[in-house]
């Protein structure tokens, strides 16, 4: 069985009509990741509906609504193999289907191409979902300039694109002189997967190429081992079985571990007696792996859902208040200081407080101390669990730190924790 190639989750993200969707579809079909007939079927059905040229378009989007509309309203996965990796292609039409795509966890983006249009630029859609690339934490960007067949392929079109950007990255903490800049056209095929010929002035590499040089993601065996606990069971002739998926680190018998919050609201300690999977015994299990555990030293009454399970050399924290960048994706009214929506975190629901609004970007504005927050805002605040919370930052833990804003029954917003003040 030859070994898996490791995996890389890369977004598409961009102004609506940009042409994410149809480069996405170049790319599948002249990487051979698209069979001819299936495209020969979408060009037909392209034709009916009286939309040439919308047939790569139509291998994202898959529903019957989204043909008729021409518009990408879901979010779709496609794979694409190359020499060094197996790459999982996420194509978000939009802000609120990216955030509440990337807090699900399983389409965390590693990296994005930030698609502008080479004739029209910058657009507001443009500077929103720099925001959110950066709220979500997606470090390693590539800036894809399509449509270049539309600017007669001009390299100053290119480079007009390239500035009207640089003060825009900057502004959002990239920095555009480290950044790759591909020219391309997706509904021509140039610089998708196979080289341009139009273009002799642009040396950089292909859509395709750019997929091997993003950067390796961290790997979450490398942090901390941290296990969420879906639910704790009593199991006759074992004891007491916490489960859940490890999300980060590596879990092995006889580890000295501690389980926070806890009933105590300072944490249980124990020792891993053992690791079970499917019905099997484990010596060690890592992250991503589901599984079953028995705590010497931790009884059923000791801990409940939504504690976590950490090492006890490098523990996560119980937070008294942290500052988050926050996304409203749908909020009836306004959000003022004072809001105290349930906030889920990992496994963990536990209402939490806003208690200062610290700035929020509208519009591709950056405004201080706002007098609220309203749904499509990218905002800065600080928070106060009611209650006690396991969280940590991103850069200590992006695995710990993303959570879900839930009131009322429907998700309100999403965010990541930035700082935080421990208890």
């Amino acid at each position: 069985m030859a070994k898996e190639k490791p995996g890389l989750n890369v977004a598409f993200v961009g102004h609506v009509d940009h042409g994410k969707s149809t480069t996405i579809g170049r790319l599948m079909f002249d990487s051979g990741n698209l069979p001819a007939q299936e495209l020969e079927k979408l060009k037909k059905m392209a034709q009916e509906k009286g939309k040439v040229g919308f047939e790569f378009a139509y291998v994202m989007d898959k529903f019957k609504e989204e043909r008729e509309r021409g518009v990408t309203i879901d979010l779709s996965y496609q794979k694409v193999i190359t020499n060094k990796r197996e790459v999982t292609i996420i194509d978000a039409p939009g802000h609120k289907d990216f955030v509440k795509n990337m807090i699900t966890g399983a389409s965390q983006a590693d990296a994005a191409f930030l698609v502008v249009a080479a004739k029209e630029g910058v657009q507001p859609q443009t500077k929103e979902h720099l925001w959110l690339l950066k709220t979500m934490g997606v470090g390693d960007i590539c800036i894809l300039v399509n449509k270049m067949d539309t600017v007669e392929y001009k390299e100053d079109a290119f480079n007009k694109v390239k500035e009207g950007l640089g003060t825009l990255l900057k502004t959002a903490g990239y920095k555009p002189e480290e950044m790759t800049f591909i020219a391309a056209s997706g509904f021509m095929g140039d610089n998708v997967f196979n080289k341009s010929d139009k273009m002799a002035w642009y040396k950089g590499p292909t859509v395709y190429e750019q997929l091997d040089l993003f950067k390796d993601p961290d790997k979450a065996t490398d942090l901390p081992m941290r296990m969420p606990l879906q639910d704790v069971y009593d199991i006759t002739g074992i004891g007491t079985v916490p489960v859940g998926k490890i999300i980060s680190g590596v879990m092995k018998i006889g580890q000295k571990v501690v389980v926070l919050p806890g009933r105590s609201g300072t944490g249980v300690n124990g020792e891993v007696r053992s690791i079970e999977a499917h019905h099997e015994q484990l010596q060690e299990a890592e992250a991503g792996d589901n599984v079953g555990i028995n705590i010497r030293g931790v009884g059923k009454k000791d801990v409940a859902r939504g504690d976590v399970v950490c090492d006890v050399t490098k523990p996560a924290k119980i937070v008294d208040e942290f500052t988050a960048q926050v996304v409203v994706i749908n909020h009836p009214t306004v959000i003022a200081k004072g809001y105290t929506p349930v906030f889920h975190v990992h496994t963990a629901q536990v209402p939490c407080q806003f208690i200062e609004l610290i700035e929020v970007a509208r519009g591709g504005q950056k405004i201080e101390n706002p007098d609220f927050l309203k749904t499509g805002d990218v905002a800065k605040v600080k928070i106060k669990p009611i209650g006690n919370l396991v969280l940590e930052t991103n850069s200590d833990n992006p695995h710990m730190a993303r959570f879900a804003i839930r009131d009322a029954g429907a998700t309100v917003g999403a965010g990541v924790c930035i700082e935080l003040k421990a208890k």
